[in-house]
């Protein structure tokens, strides 16, 4: 298998070289794809030495599958010259996700309704993977009628700047700026460009990429993004309403018989999911599974995963896998 990693050298790109080793994914040829000032330098896959090429020498190598993870720009323009030769490209950016001719797929949900002619397969948004590896079990069972989530995002999200921010905020140090804001010892309810309805990009992103991956656009849900000064791993705060009456035992069932689910609900012991146990995992992790006592047939729960793992390089790893 010739295998692409258009945008190597980012955050995601080289978890996406980690995933690969740890699933010991056999690949005979990896073409490495970065900027133009990346191009000639080295990176390490399965301790073998390749050098950054750029992307127009990729096209030519004509490899079978490329991951792409460098923004939604790049992946507009370069995805169907790679899918014009064959090449089938798994897409991290949101260049693609909401189109109607591209299949949007985690896994363990839809992967199903691939098929041989899908050459541009949408990967979701980090936020969006974790919320719907918890809502399709209980979709699946309960019917949902509303959600409402908060997210609590990692600096990592936002790429290499934000991470550099918040480090120098901790040292006094005097740096370039990813946020508006200060970000270490504070929370900003701002991820992604707002829109004119007074929501995020990122906000939006939840409620229609949930929608599309569920396949059931009568969800009504409504969104909060939130960015905190955590390195690595997403968490939401989850409150869901559903049409059929709810059994909590019988939800902590599901979760604990769903694959790529660890459930972590053990109060008396304080056992609960939190990013820093999601870090470097491919799971998603959920707990504080309670009744919402102010609404018939509804409850909470908290989720937390990595997201640069199950919420990017993960998720478009295991789409190779199935498509394998």
């Amino acid at each position: 298998m010739k295998l692409s990693i258009v945008g190597v050298t980012g955050l995601v790109g080289s978890v996406i070289l980690k995933v690969l080793e740890e699933k010991n994914i056999s690949v005979s040829e990896l073409i490495p794809v970065a900027t133009e000032k990346s191009v000639g330098k080295e990176i390490i896959f399965n301790d073998k030495k390749y050098k950054v090429v750029g992307i127009e020498e990729a096209i030519n190598k004509k490899p079978d599958f490329a991951i792409f993870s460098a923004g939604g720009n790049t992946s507009l323009k370069y995805a169907p010259k790679f899918a014009e030769q064959g090449t089938v490209v798994i897409d991290n950016s949101s260049a693609w996700r909401m189109d109607k001719t591209k299949k949007l797929i985690v896994p363990e949900i839809n992967a199903n309704i691939l098929t041989e002619e899908d050459k541009i397969i949408a990967n979701p948004n980090c936020s969006t993977i974790q919320l719907v590896m918890i809502l399709a079990p209980l979709h699946k069972e309960f019917k949902i009628k509303r959600v409402v989530v908060s997210t609590y995002q990692s600096v990592s999200g936002s790429g290499i700047a934000a991470i550099e921010q918040m480090e120098n905020e901790r040292q006094n140090i005097e740096g370039k700026k990813k946020y508006p804001h200060q970000i270490d010892k504070n929370c900003i309810p701002h991820c992604d460009d707002f829109t004119e309805n007074g929501y995020t990009k990122e906000e939006m992103k939840l409620i229609n990429e949930t929608h599309k991956i569920l396949d059931d656009y009568n969800i009504s849900l409504t969104a909060t993004a939130v960015r905190i000064p955590v390195l690595g791993g997403h968490s939401e705060s989850v409150n869901i309403e559903f049409e059929k009456n709810v059994n909590i035992n019988k939800i902590k069932t599901i979760f604990a018989n769903t694959k790529g689910i660890i459930l972590q609900d053990d109060i008396e012991n304080n056992i609960y999911p939190m990013p820093i146990i999601a870090h470097n995992k491919n799971d998603v992790f959920v707990g504080r599974i309670r009744k919402d006592f102010s609404q018939k047939n509804a409850i909470n729960l908290w989720i937390t995963a990595d997201n640069l793992r199950k919420g990017a390089a993960t998720n478009a790893v295991q789409i190779l896998e199935f498509l394998l």
